[in-house]
């Protein structure tokens, strides 16, 4: 370590291997993609947040300590995503981290939740972050990044009433597995959080139903 100019021993600087960089975060209105851009944010990066409340994505954007933009869009859409791919990598730069965390949840018993529901839940939770991937995927390979799939231990964990959350869950890791083997000979890793019940609005009276309350 190098001498300070006064001959004591400087202290080295805490790494900052983030800093400069930009993340991409879906579902970064509230809950825990809000969470997430702020500390990524704090670690020096340029956040784009992904969403579908425009009000929501630019108040947060606005509490962020370091550069940012919004992108309003749907995960079901791959041609807003498309768009919003092109937008982060103009005002941004290229994604070096791709966060998918847009997700909802709905519990009830399967044969009285309307087939639409079900579906939309699917749509959002597991063909959102494949369409996420699929967006991102050219920029984390230019800058050899890292894709993060939001999952839950919903996925080996199934619970009666979240059928659709748990189907959509155990998807969203199977597919990031999947994706890691094919992206890591392009220099790209492929990560998944599990986590757990967490007091975000999205789980805000899913419980409601008596057998989830006991």
């Amino acid at each position: 370590m190098p001498d300070s100019p006064d001959g004591r021993r400087g202290r080295r600087a805490p790494a900052r291997p983030l800093h400069g960089r930009t993340a991409v975060v879906t579902g970064a209105a509230r809950g825990i993609g809000e969470a997430l851009a702020h500390s990524l944010s704090r670690a020096g990066m340029r956040v784009a947040l992904l969403g579908r409340e425009r009000a929501a994505l630019e108040r947060t954007a606005e509490s962020l300590p370091g550069p940012s933009v919004c992108v309003e869009c749907d995960v079901t859409d791959r041609t807003a995503l498309a768009d919003a791919a092109h937008r982060v990598a103009a005002g941004l730069g290229p994604a070096d981290v791709v966060v998918a965390n847009a997700g909802i949840a709905v519990s009830g018993p399967f044969d009285r939740t309307s087939g639409e529901l079900w579906q939309r839940v699917i749509d959002v939770n597991l063909i959102g972050s494949a369409n996420t991937a699929r967006a991102f995927l050219p920029q984390l390979t230019a800058t050899r990044g890292y894709f993060l799939q939001i999952a839950s231990t919903a996925a080996f964990g199934a619970a009666p009433m979240m059928s659709a959350y748990c189907a959509s869950k155990a998807g969203a890791e199977s597919f990031a597995l999947a994706l890691r083997g094919e992206a890591e000979p392009d220099g790209v890793q492929v990560g998944i959080a599990y986590l757990h019940w967490t007091g975000t609005d999205m789980l805000t009276g899913i419980d409601d139903h008596p057998v989830l309350a006991a």
